[in-house]
């Protein structure tokens, strides 16, 4: 496994890959559009490491946000499909509460 400064783990973790690469390229973006606006190297080079480190952490909050906003639908989607399972049928059955007051009326 391919480990970025032998600490992250880009395969196996979620959304670490996609901030690390878009927070390179806002580097490169920011550094060199400071360099084109001021001709100065070295604050360019500061303004490019500040990029990536504020493009890599909204990225990365952004990502991971949704990601557990996600597993957590996932999870009422796999209960919801689990208690459908259990009760279809039975006279604990939701729908089949909702028919039979439908039937009566």
């Amino acid at each position: 496994p391919f480990k970025l400064l032998g600490i992250l783990d880009i395969e196996n973790i979620p959304c670490a890959r996609d901030s690390v690469l878009y927070g390179s390229l806002g580097s490169v973006v920011a550094g060199f559009g400071h360099f084109l606006f001021t001709s100065r190297i070295r604050r360019s080079c500061d303004v490019g490491v500040g990029g990536f480190i504020l493009v890599t952490l909204g990225c990365w909050f952004h990502c991971r946000y949704n990601y557990a906003k996600q597993k957590i639908q996932q999870r009422i989607t796999r209960q919801g499909m689990k208690n459908k399972l259990l009760y279809e049928g039975t006279h604990l059955d939701p729908e089949r509460k909702q028919n039979n007051r439908n039937s009566s009326n």
